[in-house]
């Protein structure tokens, strides 16, 4: 489970679009949630757009695997298909806040967990950003502002802190974090019957 975690307008949506697009070992998690669709999103591909009744169904019955309220909607992430891409020996890009990230580190699948934040350079460049999308009302983009400080200051519960001040090198960082991970002795499946094998022959 590959978690990349940044403010609102540092980089981890585009991060993450990058890396689908390139690499076919990884499959992206598609949260649930309870906002109305913007132009041009598609159900089931940007999200599951799903009623306030339907996401509490979901909680109730543990059908997710982590859940917050951000800016008056709930997000989630439903379990069956992480659960169902990890037992086919896939790779899961998660897309998400800090809270997500700590209910994530609570679940079973804990030990396979590795945690990504992306920081602007400044927090006067976060809001450049922000403002240049030119999709919020100003008071909107304060909201922003200040929950991007709450979540900058969890920052050390991560395994890795990038600085997305060059797009291409804040992506080759990623890159070079998840094709480590995968190098990692555990992850490497069949590795102890490979080795059986040789020390057999």
């Amino acid at each position: 489970m590959f978690v990349l975690s940044s403010p609102s307008g540092a980089g981890k949506t585009t991060m993450s679009r990058a890396l689908m697009a390139e690499d076919n070992e990884i499959t992206m998690s598609v949260s649930a949630t309870t906002r109305r669709p913007r132009p041009g999103e598609v159900d089931g591909v940007d999200y599951y757009f799903v009623s306030p009744d339907q996401f509490q169904s979901m909680v109730q019955e543990n059908a997710l695997l982590e859940w917050a309220t951000v800016f008056g909607n709930r997000y989630g992430t439903p379990r069956a298909p992480v659960e169902a891409a990890l037992a086919a020996g896939r790779d899961v890009l998660f897309d998400i806040d800090w809270q997500g990230t700590q209910q994530l580190q609570q679940t079973d699948a804990a030990s396979d967990l590795v945690r990504v934040f992306i920081l602007p350079p400044t927090l006067a460049e976060l809001e450049r950003r922000l403002t240049s999308r030119n999709t919020d009302h100003p008071d909107v983009i304060a909201g922003r502002m200040a929950r991007a400080r709450d979540e900058i200051s969890h920052w050390g519960e991560y395994d890795y802190i990038l600085v997305n001040d060059d797009a291409e090198t804040c992506l080759n960082e990623i890159r070079a974090i998840l094709k480590a991970e995968r190098l990692r002795r555990k992850r490497q499946l069949g590795l102890a019957g490979f080795v059986r094998g040789m020390l057999g022959e």
